[in-house]
Parts: C-alpha cells; sequence; structure tokens
C-alpha cells in the first residue's frame, strides 16, 4: 500500500512541479482574480516562481566563457526582467514596445542588444537616441540606414552582422532550420560589402541563430562546430576583426517529458571550444525559454467532458487565446490535475474555448474521474505563453499574471474582461 501511495504521490506532483508552488495553487484564496467581473469557470491565470528563476538564473552566471542576454519576447513581464537583470543577464529586444519595456524597469541602454528581421531606419534611429548602441543588422539596407543616422547623431553603434547558413539535410524548426528565412543575409550576400565603407559603425561581429528548442548537447555541438569555419571566413573576407560571435539561443526544456535534459555544464565546455577555435575575445547567447520557461506555471479549469468518436475529450476555458505553443509546434506543455485522485490515468484530447479545430493543446494523462471545474496546471509555461498567443479572438478574458517571491503572492495584471480591449 506504502509504495502505491508514493507512486501516486510522484505521478501528481511530476518533476517540473515546485513543492511550493503546490501549496500556493492548493490555497486559492490566494490568488485574488477578479471573479466578480469574470466568471470563474473563465478565469486562466500564470504564476511566475521568482525564488526558482533566481536560482536558475544565477547557477547560468557562474561561468566566465558566455555573455548572456535574455531574448525578452520569451517573457517580458516587468518582474521577469528585473529579475533577470539583477541577476546580471543583458537584454536582447526586437520592437520599440520590447525597449520600452525593459528601459522601465531601470535598465541601463547599455546592456540591450536590438535584433530583430524587421528593424526600420526611423526604429534603429530612434534606438540610437535612447541610448542603444549595440545592434545586429540584417539586412544590406539595414546596415546603410544605420551607418547613416550614427554619422547624423555623431555617434559609433557596435554591430554585428547576422548571417544564415544552410545545410543540405535536417528537420523543419520553428527558427528555420535549413528553410530560407528573413533572418539575416547568406555569406555570398554579405561578401559584397567592405566594412571600410561604414566608418561610423563598429562592425567586430557575427550573429548566428536558426535552430530552436535544441534538445542534444551532441547535436548543437556538432551545429556549432560546422559554423566556425564559414563565419571565420567570411569576417576575414569583408574586413571584420572578428572580436564577438553570437550564436543566438535556441537551447530547449523537455516539454514532451522523455527525459531530453540539456547539460549546462556541457554547453560551457563546448562553447570554449567554439570560442577557442574561432579566436574570439567574447562569445554571446541569447536564452529565452532556457533562461525562464521551468519557473512558470499556467492554471485553468475544466468546461466539458465527453467521449467522441471512442475519444475522451476535455474543454477548457483557456486554451490557445493563452497558451498557443502547441499549435504551432504540435508539443503539449506538460499538465497535471490539480486535485488528487487514485483513479487510473486516460489519456484525453484537450481543447480550449476557441471555435477552431487549432485550440488544441495536445493529449495528455489524467485521472479518469477528472470532472467540470477540476482545475489543471500546465508546467514549464514562463516562456512563450501569454504575449505568444491570441487572446482577441472570440472575445474571452485576458488572462491575469501573478509572482511567487520569498513564499508572497503578488498580483501583477489582474484578468481583464474583453471590455478591456474592445471599443
Amino acid at each position: 500500500m506504502k509504495a502505491r501511495q508514493e507512486k501516486l504521490s510522484a505521478r501528481f506532483r511530476p518533476n517540473w512541479l515546485n513543492p511550493t508552488v503546490l501549496k500556493v495553487l492548493k490555497n486559492r484564496h490566494q490568488l485574488q482574480v477578479n471573479a466578480d467581473e469574470i466568471d470563474e469557470d473563465e478565469v486562466g491565470f500564470f504564476l511566475y516562481d521568482l525564488d526558482a528563476l533566481e536560482q536558475h538564473l544565477s547557477e547560468l552566471m557562474q561561468q566566465d566563457v558566455i555573455k548572456l542576454w535574455f531574448a525578452v519576447k520569451a517573457n517580458p513581464l516587468s518582474r521577469v526582467i528585473t529579475t533577470l537583470a539583477e541577476q546580471g543577464f543583458n537584454f536582447d529586444v526586437a520592437s520599440q514596445g520590447e525597449l520600452s519595456q525593459v528601459l522601465a524597469q531601470n535598465v541601463a541602454a547599455k546592456r540591450i542588444l536590438n535584433t530583430g528581421p524587421a528593424k526600420s531606419k526611423r526604429q534603429m534611429k530612434a534606438f540610437l537616441q535612447q541610448g542603444v548602441n549595440t545592434f545586429v543588422v540584417e539586412s544590406l539596407l539595414q546596415l546603410q540606414w544605420l551607418n547613416e543616422s550614427a554619422i547624423e547623431l555623431d555617434c559609433k553603434p557596435q554591430v554585428l552582422l547576422r548571417v544564415q547558413l544552410q545545410w543540405p539535410d535536417g528537420e523543419k524548426n520553428p527558427l528555420g532550420g535549413t528553410e530560407v528565412t528573413p533572418f539575416g543575409l547568406s555569406c555570398d550576400e554579405w561578401q559584397t560589402i567592405n566594412v571600410s565603407d561604414f566608418p561610423a559603425l563598429n562592425i567586430n561581429g557575427l550573429h548566428i541563430f536558426q535552430w530552436g528548442n535544441m534538445l542534444s548537447n551532441e547535436k548543437m555541438f556538432h551545429l556549432w562546430s560546422q559554423m566556425v569555419e564559414p563565419l571565420t571566413q567570411l569576417a576575414e573576407q569583408v574586413g571584420i576583426k572578428l572580436e564577438v560571435l553570437d550564436l543566438g539561443g535556441g537551447l530547449g526544456v523537455d516539454y514532451l517529458q522523455k527525459g531530453q535534459t540539456l547539460s549546462w555544464q556541457q554547453i560551457v565546455d563546448d562553447l570554449a571550444k567554439i570560442k577557442a577555435r574561432a579566436g574570439v575575445k567574447e562569445l554571446w547567447l541569447e536564452l529565452g525559454r532556457y533562461a525562464v520557461a521551468e519557473s512558470g506555471y499556467y492554471v485553468t479549469s475544466v468546461v466539458d467532458k465527453k467521449q467522441n468518436f471512442q475519444q475522451q475529450q476535455l474543454v477548457l476555458a483557456g486554451g490557445i487565446n493563452h497558451l498557443l505553443r502547441p499549435a504551432i509546434t504540435e508539443q503539449a506543455f506538460p499538465a497535471v490535475m490539480l486535485r488528487e485522485s487514485t483513479e487510473s490515468l486516460v489519456n484525453f484530447d484537450v481543447h480550449g474555448p476557441l471555435c477552431t479545430s487549432l485550440d488544441k493543446l495536445g493529449r495528455l494523462a489524467f485521472p479518469q474521474d477528472i470532472a467540470v471545474d477540476d482545475q489543471l496546471v500546465f508546467g514549464l509555461s514562463g516562456a512563450y505563453g501569454f504575449t505568444e498567443s491570441m487572446p482577441f479572438f472570440l472575445c474571452h478574458q485576458i488572462a491575469a499574471e501573478y509572482v511567487l517571491k520569498n513564499g508572497e503572492v503578488e498580483l501583477v495584471r489582474a484578468a481583464e474582461p474583453a471590455a478591456w480591449y474592445l471599443r
């Protein structure tokens, strides 16, 4: 009996579910959701464990091989940015909105890197005027525009040219992988320039990033190793004194819970070798999900349960209007029912409230006695959660966001009805 109880306990509290977070979620009175304005069965919310995030970031910073940047697109919440800043991370922003959010948290502009394929001349000039001095340039026009703006403003920003390589074979990947994407240019295209033609710019680095959510240390090292030669050759051909190599991000987390966990120490050791081969002073990584995913949780409730063509189905109050990633990647976030149960597990197709078949959060196992109003907790939701999703379709509520710090829960943004944004 004891062994069975331990097995059930382990099943209920998977390794991604922090015991402190579980305790908080079981005491919902700590979460002051504005249920007077929104039906309780519609409420979905995010909770970020800042204590766990701080510990994880501290571990990432205990090395001197890599300069770490946070890709703000992964989670732009103010308290998340503040936690990262306090741990020494720099920030990769790809829009004026992201820049404004980071600056609003009292982060110095010198700690900000401007990335993204859609940088206009107006935007780059505005970034320079706000103190940003480091740019990843992705086209010949961007290079020309930034040089002109730097002359006009009498400054000399640091510039990395973004390079896109091609591999003959490989799987489809959210960042492009082997596909041609709008991210950067090929070596052939960049070879048409000479850095001496852009005197207002300090072009001292190259950037390359084509693979997302990688889960194999060996595969990442293999890809990184293939990049060194073409990048160093390109630098020599166009007259760059190569001091910085930015390998982007792409470090994955095990959404499917298959035991595919990256070794951070192995990453550091591998990148030390890459750094030496490339002969650069600085090696940069822009971490998104790998920095923040494990610290976040999404909670919503069951609205309906049914059987359809011999398949068990659950319909939830929140779906891709709060968590779009499963529809893009066909990978579910891991989830568990908040209420404990001794019933056997059954596979359910889990759907959200939107009127589209795309609104599916995956096929997940829950106790067979799961019922309407039961709450589900989705893990690894600290990255690419609410801000990657489609909250306005069908006019459902905007999800609340909470943080957990020193055992105390704080509401950062309350859930809001559709009237909050509808005009």
